[in-house]
């Protein structure tokens, strides 16, 4: 089969120069996904040049070349200038560090925090300039939200109100749906969808009227069963899909929506083992007797031990998710959906493409492996184990705790 033909001398060097100079133009990182991105650019050269004839050779050559470029490069951002955002749940964790990075790069930042004097609160006025305005705010409740939208309005009449993150969130729960108090559902919906729902309605005609941004952050546990994560997953799939329907239905008046779905990171609600220990001691205490019996207090306390093991996983880098919402602010084309985070990729691609029992046993190993209720282990009465086993055999029987007393 004829070869093709490869430059030599000063054909080179003019090959070369134009692949610089194309590498230049698509402002590209050096680092690793670029380095990768060429080796395995020059294996597919190598293997065009055996395998095809040279025009076929070249036009697959050029869409790689091509494909990958453009993944790599570094999006179109549009200039600060003089944009205002309002930001949620800036008291910790993810608001506040991208109202800390936003003011940084001289946005007019709305701050909303559930308490003015908290720490969060403090160490914002502290640091950034006297263009951030912290406001109070709790999601709860309809009179925070009418003055915050009343704020927003009259101090951006000069600007315009160029974005709306939506990042306060809510969970004081994780147990099974079962074991977790319908009040509870009731608690997460309201901060985490009608909370979110009501805040975007109100600023709707202040983000047509700029064609701005909608930037909220979700959660993997929306998109696929997280255990002992029911309230919290079912509230972030009801904002992730209320989001994307605002994708479609605002696409004419040029608002692009965004939604963030961080992987675990270490943030302070996430590193506040007290709290989670008194949510757990409240969840006993307030058991109905009937479940407390059928599942037994060993039980929750190997959810909960289960539960801070994987948050060891988390990151303490939160710069990721950050970055994500800055592009998702600033892109001339920002992406539907991010996933900052490590792991996620396969995670995704399990729960999408893997059947049915590897995905649950995928999310038990990375999250929370269950054990036995009290009211299935060997001695109680009813079903045995090994019925159920021999009826499921997807079904994951984990060894009863040992609690320490």
């Amino acid at each position: 089969m004829e070869r093709w033909p490869w430059p030599s001398g000063g054909a080179w060097l003019l090959v070369a120069a134009r692949a610089l100079l194309q590498l230049l133009r698509s402002d590209l990182r050096l680092g690793r996904p670029l380095l990768a991105a060429l080796a395995l650019l020059a294996a597919l050269d190598w293997l065009c040049q055996r395998l095809l004839p040279p025009p076929a050779a070249l036009a697959v050559l050029a869409a790689a070349g091509w494909i990958a470029l453009s993944r790599l490069a570094r999006p179109q951002r549009l200039p600060v200038a003089t944009r205002a955002v309002l930001i949620t749940g800036c008291d910790s964790g993810f608001g506040k560090e991208t109202a800390k990075k936003l003011d940084s790069m001289g946005f007019t930042v709305l701050a909303t925090v559930l308490e003015l004097n908290s720490p969060g609160a403090i160490e914002l006025r502290t640091c950034c300039s006297p263009r951030l305005r912290l406001l109070q705010l709790d999601l709860t409740k309809p009179g925070d939200i009418s003055r915050v939208l009343e704020f927003t309005k009259a101090h951006t009449t000069s600007t315009g109100l160029w974005g709306l993150v939506n990042n306060a969130g809510h969970n004081e729960v994780v147990a099974d749906a079962e074991l977790s108090p319908v009040a509870t559902f009731r608690s997460c919906m309201e901060v985490n969808f009608f909370g979110a729902l009501e805040l975007t309605k109100g600023l709707l005609p202040l983000l047509r009227s700029s064609r701005g941004r909608i930037v909220t952050v979700g959660s993997p546990a929306g998109d696929m069963p997280y255990p002992c994560l029911g309230a919290y997953g079912t509230s972030k799939a009801a904002v992730a899909l209320l989001m994307d329907t605002f994708s479609c239905e605002l696409l004419p008046w040029g608002v692009k929506v965004s939604i963030i779905q961080p992987g675990c990171f270490k943030t302070e609600s996430v590193r506040n083992v007290g709290q989670w220990e008194k949510r757990k001691q409240l969840l006993l205490a307030n058991l109905p007797q009937e479940l407390l019996q059928a599942y037994g207090k060993d039980y929750i306390e190997h959810l909960h031990g289960q539960f801070l093991r994987s948050l060891r996983l988390a990151m303490s880098d939160l710069s990721p998710v950050v970055d994500a919402i800055t592009d998702a602010l600033l892109a001339a084309r920002p992406r539907r959906r991010y996933y900052p985070g490590q792991g996620l990729g396969l995670m995704y691609f399990i729960h999408y493409y893997l059947p049915e029992g590897l995905r649950r046993r995928f999310l038990q190993a990375f999250f929370i492996s269950h054990c036995l209720p009290r009211a299935l282990q060997p001695g109680q009465p009813g079903t045995t184990p090994s019925q159920d086993a021999a009826q499921d055999p997807n079904l994951s029987l984990g060894p009863s705790p040992a609690v320490a007393r």
